[in-house]
């Protein structure tokens, strides 16, 4: 129960509380239906937090935009929390409903979106050219340190994960493929699939997924932290380059770090085909590695590798860039990384149907 009262005194146009006004004090108001209150006084009033200001002005004026009712007999801490009230619930008042957005719009907004993307990237890509040419004549400048120390974080974290990815993904794909192959007695096929999909397709797009969502991210980051820390700006304070410090060792690193990466993830998708081959097709490890050396051939391998390099070099420059256009705000980092993640995934999947294509124009 409250001791909260309200009285309304209709001749003078006046609402009276008194008592503890919380928010269980609603009950306590009378019904005004469409009466003005010109007066509200508050000379019995003991207690009012937000919750009782908020119903007593709600009941002294049913609009925020009506006018606010003259203040009277009220203590200097009671008149100050009506006042807080009264002009959050104006400002409240004042936002205009948001409407639904037309389909239409809503793909022109995303298309500019993209395309402010796009140009960024290519505006990017200018400055580091630039930035490269600059390094090759001046071979002294070059981050040798930070370099190593890129290579060792990209390469050296990423192969437990990579390793075990592609174990697992060679063990499924060969038992899917020989619980097939086994109805016809084609079980020594399985080698020929395993080996085309692991070296051509799985193992280079599986590795660049997993370094744009650990390496990209963890780029984008970086940057974007040593961004809201101002970092950089005492970098370039120094005379020193930012894309010469930070962004042209990492991509160096990615783009000799993701090969690597590719060739462990085809060893250890063979190494999981040939132990599902071994325990369910009957093939035994000496006849696995008899049929390899017979259909490998050197441009399956080569596709696969080639692929890497190319993956690389765009998870780099869409990592970097998105890190150095980072906002001094912690929410912008996380945001940026984000869209570090979906932008790569997005360039990997259109580069691969890319090669896809082209390997079967030019029949390779």
């Amino acid at each position: 129960m409250t001791d909260a009262r309200a009285n309304f005194d209709e001749a003078q146009g006046t609402l009276t509380v008194s008592g503890a006004w919380h928010a269980e004090a609603a009950s306590a108001l009378p019904a005004l239906g469409d009466k003005t209150v010109r007066t509200l006084d508050g000379a019995g009033l003991t207690e009012l937090d937000t919750n009782g200001a908020w119903l007593i002005l709600a009941a002294a004026r049913p609009q925020a935009s009506d006018p606010m009712p003259g203040l009277q007999a009220f203590q200097p801490q009671h008149r100050a929390i009506l006042e807080l009230v009264a002009l959050h619930s104006a400002a409240a008042a004042a936002q205009p409903e948001r409407s639904r957005e037309n389909p239409l719009a809503a793909i022109g907004r995303n298309t500019q979106v993209m395309q402010k993307h796009i140009l960024g990237l290519l505006a990017f890509i200018g400055h580091l050219s630039h930035e490269l040419l600059a390094l090759l004549g001046q071979p002294g400048s070059w981050r040798w340190r930070e370099f190593a120390a890129q290579v060792g974080s990209v390469f050296g974290g990423a192969i437990p994960i990579v390793a075990g990815m592609l174990f697992l993904l060679g063990v499924v794909f060969a038992y899917l493929l020989g619980d097939q192959a086994r109805q016809y007695g084609a079980n020594i096929f399985v080698v020929d699939g395993l080996l085309l999909a692991i070296l051509r397709e799985i193992s280079p797009v599986i590795v660049a997924v997993l370094v744009a969502g650990r390496t990209g991210a963890a780029i984008t980051a970086q940057l974007g932290t040593m961004k809201v820390t101002e970092e950089i700006d005492a970098i370039s304070t120094l005379g020193l380059s930012p894309l010469a410090v930070l962004v042209i060792p990492r991509m160096l690193a990615l783009l000799l770090a993701m090969p690597l990466l590719v060739f462990i993830g085809d060893i250890a998708g063979i190494a999981g085909g040939m132990l599902v081959a071994q325990q369910q097709l009957d093939i035994s490890y000496s006849m696995f590695m008899d049929r390899l050396t017979d259909v490998i051939q050197l441009k399956t391998l080569l596709v696969g590798l080639g692929k890497a390099p190319v993956f690389a070099l765009f998870i780099a420059l869409i990592a970097c860039r998105m890190g150095l256009s980072t906002t001094r705000d912690a929410r912008s980092v996380g945001v940026n990384t984000t869209s570090t993640v979906v932008q790569s995934l997005v360039a990997i999947i259109i580069l691969n149907a890319i090669f896809a294509v082209m390997f079967v124009k030019l029949n390779i």
